[in-house]
Formats: structure tokens, C-alpha cells, sequence
């Protein structure tokens, strides 16, 4: 697995990350879960967590699995994802 020395989370438990190249200095992040599933036919199955811009140093939330979205703080992201949730300011407030 290739690594990107600011990618501090760990993976939760019963998961790994894989980190694939995307595009040139674009790598895609995969959150991979060890449990196995028959519709795969055993394949771990894995969702997109988001994009690392190498060149950059820069970290971006997907739109999906084949589209780069916004650029995003390594701070706000959760191990699960680099999608920032939408709050309004009552939401936050109890966050």
C-alpha cells in the first residue's frame, strides 16, 4: 500500500484503507471492509473515502467514486469518509 504521511486516521475496526492512483498525482483512498459478502463472490467490498492531491499536499472530498469534489481540511474529515456533513447552526451548536 502506497502511503501519504498527513493521513493520520486509522481505520476502524473490521477495515483497512487502500490507496490506489487515480489520475497523475491524484490518488484515490478506499475504505475496505475485511467481512466478506456473496454477491461479490467473496471480493472485500470497499467505498470511496476521498482524494489525495500529491503535488498539493491537499486532501478532497469525492462526488463519487470517479469524480474529485471540494477541497477539504484533513481536520474535519472522519475516518469514514471526507465528506463534510451539512449542519445548520441549531446542529452545530449541540455538536
Amino acid at each position: 500500500m502506497k502511503e501519504i504521511p498527513s493521513f493520520t486516521h486509522q481505520a476502524p475496526e473490521g477495515m483497512y484503507y487502500e490507496i490506489e492512483e487515480f489520475k497523475r498525482n491524484v490518488f484515490s483512498i478506499w475504505v475496505c471492509y475485511r467481512r466478506k459478502f456473496d454477491y461479490n463472490l467473496g471480493e472485500s467490498t470497499k467505498c470511496i473515502w476521498g482524494f489525495y492531491d500529491s503535488k498539493k499536499s491537499k486532501f478532497y472530498s469525492p462526488v463519487n467514486s470517479k469524480t474529485v469534489g471540494k477541497e477539504v481540511e484533513f481536520k474535519q474529515t472522519t475516518p469514514y469518509s471526507a465528506m463534510i456533513p451539512k449542519q445548520t447552526p441549531l446542529q452545530a451548536a449541540f455538536v
